[in-house]
């Protein structure tokens, strides 16, 4: 062998070395604990490439060395099913775990919290602020018809879904209870039910008052009485847009409106709220008692009377209980 083939012969165990050396110490920083000192999340945007990937988690401090990451992915042939989304990025993770999570697609899941008794108009500005939805909303559905409940929804989610998912839930869950209601009830339809469990959400925000309030209802219905239910009045007020932000007047009771239940007969033409599942439940299977009145104790919830001279006591009391009240000056 002559001297120029003998060195080309080290060169090529020169750069043999260097190759081993150098693909020994990548794969060491592939699956090797990372910099990141604390959790964090990282939103991958629909369409990013694998390049912007890497720099991307470099800048949030999930990998000391884009490259290796940008490398790693693409000779285990992964490069090309990285899924966008949010992910939550664990303490110490390696670049390894950090793309197959990426693969994986398991990305965080938020919650969004819709109280029971709001209106459709509140739950759609609810949505319209929550963060991580996409999207517009949709024609405003009807009062009534979304379920109060915590939905789970990862990020990028269209809210016309979320409002789709919550339409389903609520006629799920009214189908449900109606097929199992108490027999005798004075409804009608699934419908019938949905308004006064509306009312009977804004009637009190005590669950185990419900069933009792549910039940003055009915026994009003059964016995040809009307509901004069202030909540249905205050409705009437406000088209649903809002609370009332103040007490109901006398001459509030007395505004002509088809949802004023002090001036009309039966239930209103729809719901007031969007009521929960306790609320229909407690419509549908209400407790067996003969109260036919009710009225505020001073305490958060109610006393509950059988005959209109019982309750003319109860609102006595409540009446001085609200004049010894202080008053707080602006």
């Amino acid at each position: 062998m002559g001297p120029f083939a003998r060195r080309i012969g080290l060169v090529l165990v020169f750069l043999g070395v260097v190759f081993t050396a150098v693909s020994v110490w990548a794969y060491a920083q592939f699956v090797r604990p990372g910099p990141l000192a604390v959790p964090t999340t990282v939103i991958i945007p629909r369409g990013a490439g694998l390049d912007d990937i890497a720099a991307q988690l470099a800048a949030a401090g999930v990998l000391p060395y884009p490259l290796v990451f940008r490398v790693g992915a693409w000779l285990s042939g992964r490069d090309k099913s990285l899924r966008a989304g949010e992910y939550a990025f664990a303490a110490r993770i390696s670049p390894r775990q950090a793309l197959a999570l990426l693969q994986s697609g398991k990305t965080v899941v938020r919650r969004l919290t819709v109280a029971e008794g709001l209106t459709t108009t509140q739950v759609l500005a609810q949505l319209n602020r929550t963060a991580g939805l996409e999207g517009d909303l949709p024609s405003p559905p009807g009062e009534g018809t979304l379920l109060p409940e915590t939905y789970h929804f990862s990020y990028g989610e269209r809210r016309d879904s979320m409002v789709t998912r919550m339409r389903a839930a609520m006629d799920e869950t009214l189908a449900r209870l109606w097929e199992s209601r108490a027999p005798g009830l004075p409804l009608k339809s699934p419908r019938e039910a949905l308004i006064l469990a509306s009312i009977v959400e804004k009637e009190t925000a005590l669950p185990e008052e419900r069933s009792r309030i549910a039940a003055v209802f009915l026994n009003r219905l059964g016995k040809g009485m009307r509901l004069q239910s202030d909540p249905t009045v205050a409705y009437a007020l406000t088209g649903g847009r809002g609370p009332l932000g103040r007490p109901l007047s006398r001459a509030d009771l007395k505004t002509p409106s088809p949802f004023n239940t002090y001036l009309i007969d039966g239930l209103p033409p729809g719901p007031v709220s969007n009521p929960g599942r306790a609320a229909m439940a407690a419509v549908l299977d209400p407790v067996a008692t003969e109260y036919l009145y009710f009225v505020a104790d001073g305490t958060g919830g109610h006393v509950f009377a059988r005959t209109l001279g019982e309750h003319n006591r109860n609102v006595v009391r409540w009446r001085k209980f609200r004049e010894n009240q202080p008053t707080t000056g602006q």
